[in-house]
């Protein structure tokens, strides 16, 4: 029998959140879309709560939005109207108030299942763009004439340009020969939700403790999502705990401000890493999302990263297309991988010196960064700076962040 193959302008290889979003953008764009999910996706549209959310920017919206994803994920989305910053116990802290820079909120949490099935949902009635799953990839040629996926099922796809969207220990950059840095924190990150006695009143907190961030996020109801950081070995100890003993470690950084605490769900965990490609493309590849940069969540910032990776693609694509060249045009792959780099470095230094910075106990350390926090308090031009920054409206920003179309 000779193999099946299957012909499309761009393969995107991983199905997940930024996948998804890519394929949306590309297809929108005018271009013939091919996913390529491993999984099984009815399992990833599951009822169940996992507990596992995102934070979405406010420049990341707008792309969804552009996109015609946005509608069917808002009403389960809780809007962040405060972001509260402060270290350890010290009377000191840092406090962005949406209203300071607009009507806008500064964000949204959403829960993953409900911005996974939103954009499934976007996909199903967007021209384009097809989805093969479960389908693995077994291996990838790529000339002059295109790139080749090799199934494991023994069919073949042919497209001009393959995305790699597999994830920060991606394949497709392994077998490109493209190298990366791989820095462990020697931190986890501890991810559950709990239920709390009073609202939350939209206001998110990013507490500095000694092992890492402890981040408390607002989700719809008198609920809240947290990313607690701890070191390996505490963290390593904390998953063997029954739940009750779990939630009294939690309720003893938490506090008592939003009353009784309720663990809601399941406890997750997992190993933090920086990880970072040494280059965004290679011969008709280029790497989006975690495959091209893995960061620390202490900014909440990792998808909202990927979101602008698909923006910058597609925009750079679409317009090559206008003039001619196809995706795998080694111009334009250019022209994504410079754009994407600077921004890139820029979050990448900051999440990491911050993780840095507030995980040293040393006292004068301490006293200079708590009077830095309280400093951009008093300073409302800076402070509005920092703002717009966590919104995602700062920089050169793709049409898609800007609210404009492709």
């Amino acid at each position: 029998m000779v193999p099946m193959i299957d012909r499309c302008d761009i393969a995107i290889v991983g199905g997940g959140l930024n996948g998804l979003t890519s394929a949306l953008a590309l297809a929108r764009a005018g271009f013939d879309v091919v996913v390529v999910e491993r999984g099984d996706p009815a399992a990833k549209l599951a009822d169940a709560f996992d507990g596992r959310v995102s934070s979405i920017a406010y420049g990341s919206k707008l792309v969804l939005d552009a996109l015609g994803a946005w509608d069917a994920m808002a009403d389960h989305g809780e809007p962040i109207l405060e972001i509260r910053v402060s270290d350890r116990d010290a009377p000191l802290f840092l406090h962005y108030d949406h209203a300071d820079v607009g009507d806008e909120p500064l964000g949204w949490i959403l829960e993953n299942r409900f911005i996974r099935r939103a954009l499934d949902a976007t996909l199903a009635v967007t021209p384009g763009v097809r989805v093969l799953a479960p389908a693995e990839v077994f291996d990838m040629t790529r000339d002059g004439n295109g790139a080749t996926l090799s199934m494991a099922d023994g069919s073949s796809l042919a497209c001009s340009l393959v995305v790699a969207c597999d994830g920060a220990m991606s394949p497709l950059r392994g077998k490109a020969g493209i190298s990366h840095w791989n820095h462990a924190y020697h931190q986890q990150g501890i991810v559950c939700t709990v239920r709390h006695e009073r609202p939350h009143r939209g206001i998110a907190h990013e507490r500095f403790l000694p092992s890492g961030p402890f981040a408390i996020l607002p989700i719809p109801g008198n609920l809240a999502s947290l990313v607690w950081t701890e070191r390996d070995a505490i963290a390593n100890r904390v998953m063997t705990l029954e739940r009750e003993d779990i939630l009294e470690e939690i309720t003893w950084r938490f506090g008592d401000f939003l009353g009784d605490l309720e663990l809601v769900g399941p406890v997750w965990n997992y190993p933090l890493r920086l990880v970072l490609a040494d280059r965004y493309t290679d011969h008709r590849l280029a790497l989006l999302g975690d495959a091209a940069h893995a960061i620390h969540p202490i900014a909440g910032q990792g998808f909202n990263l990927g979101i602008r990776d698909c923006a910058v693609l597609a925009e750079v694509l679409a317009d090559g297309r206008r003039l001619g060249l196809e995706p795998g045009d080694a111009s334009l792959l250019a022209n994504y991988a410079r754009w994407r780099r600077t921004d890139m470095m820029a979050l990448v230094a900051v999440t990491d010196s911050l993780n840095r910075l507030f995980s040293n106990a040393i006292a004068p350390v301490a006293l200079a960064r708590d009077l830095g926090l309280a400093a951009v308090n008093t300073v409302p031009p800076l402070k509005k700076l920092f703002m717009r920054h966590a919104m995602g409206t700062v920089g050169k920003l793709p049409r898609l962040m800007r609210g404009e179309t492709l």
